[in-house]
């Protein structure tokens, strides 16, 4: 609230001497400053590519923001989270366990099964906008937060993967494209005290799959 006002005003030379107070637009209100974000692919792409939790959660405040019914009661992150859940399950993706807590990857309440996501996975790869969509994840061994994956494999550059870490999590998802020019999706999720060390084993998983399983 008051601390992206204040951002977003000093860097067009204001400068906040008020509060910021948050309720509903009065009618015949006018508009004295707007600011329009770059465009979404830009914005999922800065936010996939260096894991930003601030732009998820935001994302997920400003779909709240377009969904939220007038006689709502819950916030905007609870309606971008209802509204997320409901995409996914028109889409025929299974949400059963499914939980979104706040949109970004420091939640630890946050759920979701490992079949669901590939099912995420595969109906994005459906869509028309799946160019900009698997542009926007980090390549393996190449840049964003997996620069540093897969080393001197082979089967460096050949992934697009999304990688979540916490203590005790270590996980990933995204598309692998095989030596024989099949891609596949792939997710792995590990939750216990030592997950850190899964690491070596998500690396080998994609190169098994870059390898045709063999």
């Amino acid at each position: 609230g008051s601390a992206l006002v204040a951002a977003l005003w000093s860097e067009v030379g204001g400068r906040l001497g008020g509060t910021v107070r948050e309720g509903r637009l009065p009618a015949g209100a006018q508009e004295l400053f707007g600011d329009d974000s770059d465009p979404l692919a830009d914005v999922v792409r800065d936010m996939n590519k260096w894991s930003s939790n601030v732009i998820a959660r935001q994302l997920l405040a400003t779909l709240g923001r377009v969904s939220l019914r007038e006689d709502a009661t819950e916030d905007m992150v609870a309606a971008g989270a209802r509204a997320a859940a409901a995409t996914l399950a028109a889409a025929g993706i299974d949400t059963d366990g499914l939980v979104i807590e706040n949109g970004s990857g420091l939640s630890r309440n946050e759920r979701i099964r490992a079949d669901s996501l590939g099912g995420l996975l595969l109906a994005a790869w459906q869509r028309p906008w799946m160019p900009e969509f698997i542009a926007a994840l980090p390549v393996a061994g190449l840049d964003g937060t997996a620069r540093r994956r897969l080393g001197d494999s082979p089967a460096r550059g050949q992934a697009h993967i999304k990688t979540g870490t916490l203590n005790g999590v270590r996980a990933m998802a995204g598309y692998v494209l095989d030596r024989k020019g099949q891609r596949h999706v792939v997710v792995m999720m590990v939750n216990h005290p030592e997950a850190a060390a899964s690491a070596a084993a998500q690396d080998a998983l994609l190169e098994w799959l870059w390898s045709g399983g063999e």
